[in-house]
């Protein structure tokens, strides 16, 4: 066999491998991002979305947050305008994750089959905390 086919062979082989590397990477590491009617629609059509981790992106519903300081545990609701479900999230949230209104959130975690979103981390958003303070017409 000549040198050349000989090389081919070889890097067909590396490449080949270190494409089914990649592939299987992102299959563990890649993660849905749905909305709560999302994920409602996709739990209807296709049981496996249960227990099957994702991110959802929604606003927690004013008043649902419900804390146990001493368990670190959360509980609150999320809804997108048309759908909600409980989130349960065992740890520390973050500072901007607060009681007031507005609180747009993104969970990761599984959607058990009782409903109940069960958060392995909870990513928090106030826009208005951001924004900059209007004095007299102008910025500050």
């Amino acid at each position: 066999m000549r040198a050349g086919t000989k090389f081919f062979i070889g890097a067909s082989i590396i490449t080949l491998g270190v494409t089914m590397l990649i592939v299987q990477g992102v299959k563990q590491t890649g993660v849905y991002f749905l909305t709560p009617t999302e994920l409602v629609e996709r739990t209807k059509t296709d049981a496996t979305f249960y227990d099957y981790g994702i991110k959802v992106g929604a606003k927690v519903v004013p008043g649902s947050v419900r804390r146990n300081p001493k368990a670190q545990q959360i509980d609150f609701r999320v809804s997108d305008g048309k759908n909600e479900f409980p989130v349960s999230y065992h740890g520390i949230v973050p500072d901007t994750f607060t009681d007031a209104n507005d609180i747009e959130v993104i969970v990761e975690g599984k959607l058990g089959h009782d409903g109940v979103f069960r958060a392995t981390e909870v990513l928090a958003k106030c826009g208005s905390r951001y924004e900059a303070e209007f004095k007299k017409g102008k910025r500050a």
